[in-house]
């Protein structure tokens, strides 16, 4: 991509993932990784869509599981199940 078609954009990251940026920086450029994740997302590109949607899905269902949370009812429904409804309602479309 040609420098003249870019404009940059500032970004706050935690420092964790500033870390990791840097040393992946290393073998290919740090602007190079995070415009091509932003691309990707931002263009609904069905392999972002897919691993995200498949995360938010893991995690309901890990909390749905949760023997602990099926001990906890909440108007006639168990914890887990609430809160995973609500964890996928984060699924992408």
């Amino acid at each position: 991509m040609e420098r003249k078609n870019l404009v940059p954009y500032s970004v706050y990251l935690p420092v964790e993932y500033h870390t990791r940026l840097k040393r992946a920086a290393k073998e290919r450029k740090a602007s190079t990784i995070v415009r091509d994740a932003v691309r990707m997302m931002l263009d609904g590109n069905n392999v972002y869509r897919a691993a995200y949607n498949k995360g938010v899905t893991e995690s309901a269902n890990i909390i749905r599981d949760c023997k602990e949370a099926k001990m906890v009812v909440v108007n006639r429904k168990e914890l887990g199940e609430i809160l995973s409804d609500k964890i996928n309602l984060l699924l992408l479309k």
